[in-house]
């Protein structure tokens, strides 16, 4: 297997694609075949996507080419923020099998069981060890679209985003080989030679002990531990020293455990979600979730310093897990409030992923909602770095 990837920032579109492709093409010889190329391209590029789309294919002949828009797009070591980039990743993947498909509102709205899912991708359940998913926000209910995808291919992680692109049109683009689409979804199912292991670094760091939610009713938290709930988050921050609690105070969320049978939870074991407010006389606590008496939290809080440890924990580990069998590529998709407004400076996410796993073939794109399992499930995230990891299948 082989994969290059090549980024470029040029108002001529032309320009930045003979630069990226400058990156590309030296590795791979008359033989290789170019199965997969992936392309992210800034909303400054719009009026041209087809054109550009036509000319990767006449460079690349890939047999699958898939893409979006970004309003800052993803290469090695490097991210262009809100300026006319562009992002290229060419994979030469024999063994494996990829499925494209172009998925609108009315037929994930039209899905009342898995087996309408598995006949209209033609995917059985077990054929698909991955997708790849890469949807506009306007036009896409996620939600359902991970829902429906999950109850139909159990166990299979999705990965990927949700397009940006002008904030002032909110328009978004979506490409499949030679088309150009303005809503709806693209989904690649991986499987053959091909693995895909996922991190999802959600940008929080763990605070205080875990607990066990005793009592709890739609989006409220009402008992942790037999107690309120709001004093027993009251007195984690209290138990901080004080330069963590002002870091804290700002930026608190609730981490719910995934997986009750786990003896022991570690970072990545929890869907981190907004803390919505409290209710003073109750004590009871709301959360952007729903989670449930029995169910095993931890109070977290996010900011840069968080969001940095966490992705390099989670690397780290993969890197860790992974041993002497290391990926040939990635495609990371980050939220569209990371970046150098979260940092403080360009190229985090990016230059992080490099320098714990080395010099990787990588594209993505800042992302309007966020795509990737934590534990055995899918969900759509903010603040997150998803990324999808495709190495040899051994």
């Amino acid at each position: 297997m082989k994969a290059a990837a090549g980024i470029a920032q040029h108002a001529d579109w032309r320009s930045a694609l003979d630069e990226a492709l400058a990156s590309v093409t030296p590795a791979f010889g008359e033989r290789d075949a170019v199965d997969l190329a992936l392309v992210f391209a800034g909303p400054a590029h719009a009026p041209e996507y087809r054109e550009l789309l036509a000319a990767v294919r006449d460079a690349l002949h890939p047999r699958v080419l898939a893409g979006c828009s970004g309003q800052g797009v993803i290469g090695p070591s490097t991210e262009i923020e809100n300026a006319a980039g562009l992002s290229l990743l060419a994979l030469s993947l024999p063994g494996a099998t990829i499925k494209p498909h172009y998925l609108t509102q009315t037929d994930v709205e039209s899905w009342s069981a898995p087996s309408d899912v598995q006949r209209a991708t033609g995917v059985a359940p077990d054929d698909a060890q991955a997708w790849l998913l890469l949807a506009d926000p306007f036009t896409v209910d996620a939600e359902r679209l991970l829902d429906v995808l999950s109850s139909a291919y159990p166990a299979t992680p999705l990965l990927g985003g949700m397009a940006s692109g002008d904030q002032s049109t909110r328009g978004t683009h979506l490409f499949l080989d030679n088309e150009v689409y303005e809503q709806g979804a693209v989904a690649l199912a991986l499987s053959g030679a091909i693995d895909v292991r996922a991190i999802v670094s959600q940008g929080a760091t763990p605070i205080g002990r875990t607990w066990t939610i005793t009592e709890a009713e739609g989006q409220f938290i009402r008992t942790i531990g037999g107690r309120p709930a709001l004093e027993v988050l009251i007195e984690t921050v209290r138990s901080l020293p004080e330069e963590v609690q002002e870091r804290a105070q700002r930026n608190l969320l609730v981490g719910l455990a995934m997986d009750e049978y786990k003896e022991e939870f570690a970072r990545g074991d929890f869907l981190i979600r907004n803390l919505m407010g409290a209710h003073q006389e109750s004590g009871a606590i709301a959360v952007s979730a729903l989670p449930w008496a029995g169910q095993t939290l931890q109070f977290q809080m996010r900011d840069a310093t968080a969001a940095d440890e966490d992705l390099r924990v989670l690397l780290d580990r993969e890197k860790a897990a992974l041993g002497g069998n290391g990926s040939i590529a990635a495609l990371l998709c980050s939220c569209n409030g990371r970046g150098a407004g979260l940092f403080g400076a360009p190229h985090h996410d990016a230059e992080t992923v490099a320098e714990v796993l080395g010099p990787l073939p990588l594209a993505g794109f800042f992302c309007n909602g966020e795509i990737g399992p934590v534990g055995a499930k899918n969900f759509l995230h903010g603040f997150t770095a998803s990324i999808a990891l495709l190495c040899p299948k051994h």
